[in-house]
C-alpha cells in the first residue's frame, strides 16, 4: 500500500469515492491508502482459504466473505479488506449498502512484503480493538508458515504456530480447522528477493 498524501477527507467522501473506483484503498484518520494488486500466491492462498472455510461452514450460521468486503473498526477509524473475513449470526453493516463490515469472527490476511509488518503491527492493534474478533490469522506467502492468534477470555491473545504441511488449525469460535495441505494447495512457493518498502504508516 502507497500513501498518498492529501487534504484531509472525511469518511462519507472515501465511501461515496471508494463505491465508484474500481480499485480498493485505505482509509484512516481523515487519508487514503491505495492498495496494490496481489501476485498470484497470494491470490492462490487467500482462494484456497476461502475454499476450505466456505465447505465447512456451508450448514452452519456463519458467512465468509473475500477481499472485497471492507471491515471498519469502529473504535478506530480504520477501513481496509481483509483477505478473508467470516462473520457468525447476523452480519452487520455500516448502513443499507452492505458492503461495510463491523462485526467479524475471524480475519485472515496473506502477508507480503510491503505489508507484513505492518499486518503484525499497527493493523493488528486495530483489529484487537474489534470486540467480535475472536481469530486473526495470518498467512506467510514466500514459505509454509502460518500464525493463528486466539482471543483468550482475559483478552490476551494467544499465539500458535504452524509450518510442517501436514499441521492444521482449529477455530474453535466458527468449529472449522485449517489445514496447511489445503492452504498451500497448487502454490508454488518463491523467495522474494526485492522487498517492497514498508508502509509508511508503521515508521
Amino acid at each position: 500500500m502507497t500513501a498518498q498524501p492529501q487534504p484531509y477527507i472525511t469518511e462519507e467522501a472515501y465511501l461515496e469515492q471508494e463505491r465508484r473506483s474500481i480499485t480498493k484503498s485505505e482509509y484512516y484518520d481523515g487519508q487514503i491508502y491505495a492498495m496494490t494488486g496481489a501476485k498470484e500466491p497470494h491470490n492462490l492462498i487467500a482462494s484456497n482459504v476461502l475454499a476450505s472455510l466456505h465447505g465447512q461452514l456451508r450448514r452452519k450460521p456463519c458467512r465468509v466473505y473475500p477481499s472485497d468486503m471492507r471491515v471498519k473498526v469502529l473504535r478506530t477509524g480504520l477501513n481496509t479488506y481483509p483477505d478473508v473475513v467470516v462473520v457468525c449470526g447476523q452480519p452487520e453493516f455500516v448502513d443499507e449498502k452492505r458492503d461495510t463490515l463491523i462485526n467479524p469472527t475471524v480475519i485472515v490476511e496473506v502477508l507480503s512484503p510491503s505489508t507484513e509488518r505492518y499486518d503484525r503491527g499497527v493493523k493488528f492493534r486495530h483489529y484487537r480493538a474489534i470486540e467480535t474478533l475472536r481469530d486473526y490469522i495470518l498467512i506467510a506467502q514466500d514459505r509454509q508458515y502460518l500464525e493463528h492468534y486466539t482471543r483468550q477470555e482475559n483478552g490476551q491473545w494467544l499465539l500458535e504456530e504452524a509450518s510442517d504441511m501436514t499441521a492444521h488449525i482449529t477455530l474453535e469460535s466458527i468449529a472449522c480447522t485449517l489445514s496447511l495441505e489445503d492452504t498451500y494447495e497448487k502454490v508454488e512457493l518463491e523467495e522474494d528477493a526485492n522487498d517492497l518498502p514498508l508502509d509508511p504508516r508503521v515508521e
